[in-house]
């Protein structure tokens, strides 16, 4: 059987982005886009740019995507203002042995993440993982016939698959976000979920209206395999690898 073609998100999956780094981000899109919502006198009230923001990034998988299309912003800018950090280093919480376990996973591996070129690549030196990736895929990359088309766009998985010339079946997608894993799971990849980071994620707090969030104990059925930590992959191959259920 040949090797797989991992695909690895990088936000909440290889670490925990949900610790300093997310509401970082978050504080920053939404000074950004206080001042785009605005009159162009006053900035948008926090409610409402909360709202916008997270109902673009449930809709499209990025904010920035929705602030594209409805509101006319660069992407550049967006991303550049988004993802000012006093200290990133510093904000940054992850497993260790995390080269060595990628090490162990056998075929070829791929970041794929709607995180920013620069932001991402600064992450994964400090992860020293930058050598275990073939390939980084940045959300700037994802493009799909001159259009952004971040996660979870099945175009973009697909124009993805042709540029590799393999089939769905050998890619596994590894991610902690269920609508990307359901998109993948659609055209016929292999998918595994990581939850270890879940419960702490401001959005998906706030889109649960603040109350605790659910325990993550249910595996959806476009879901192959559910992990607490990409730790656990190694053990699990042989169900990531067998005919799909």
């Amino acid at each position: 059987m040949p090797a797989p073609i991992w695909l690895f998100d990088l936000d909440n999956t290889l670490h925990n982005a949900s610790h300093a780094i997310f509401p970082a981000i978050n504080a920053n899109m939404n000074a950004y886009m206080a001042k785009v919502l605005g009159d162009g006198d006053l900035p948008a009230d926090p409610a409402t740019v909360n709202a916008v923001r997270l109902a673009y990034w449930k809709r499209y998988g990025a904010t920035l995507l929705g602030m594209v299309r409805h509101h006319g912003v660069r992407m550049d800018e967006f991303l550049h203002e988004a993802h000012l950090f006093d200290d990133l280093t510093g904000m940054i919480r992850a497993e260790r042995g995390l080269a060595r376990l990628l090490k162990r996973l056998p075929g070829r591996k791929i970041l794929l993440t709607n995180a920013p070129r620069r932001y991402s690549h600064d992450v994964i030196r400090h992860l020293g993982l930058h050598r275990a990736f073939a390939q980084h895929i940045p959300i700037e990359a994802m493009r799909v016939h001159g259009q952004l088309r971040p996660k979870p766009s099945k175009q973009l998985l697909r124009k993805l698959l042709a540029r590799e010339g393999v089939s769905a079946r050998r890619c596994i997608l590894v991610e902690d976000s269920a609508d990307n894993l359901k998109a993948a799971k659609a055209i016929g990849m292999r998918t595994a979920w990581v939850t270890r980071y879940l419960a702490s994620s401001p959005n998906m707090r706030q889109l649960n209206g603040g109350r605790p969030l659910p325990g993550f104990t249910k595996r959806p059925i476009f879901v192959d395999v559910k992990v607490q930590s990409v730790r656990q992959l190694p053990e699990m191959l042989h169900r990531l690898r067998s005919p799909s259920r």
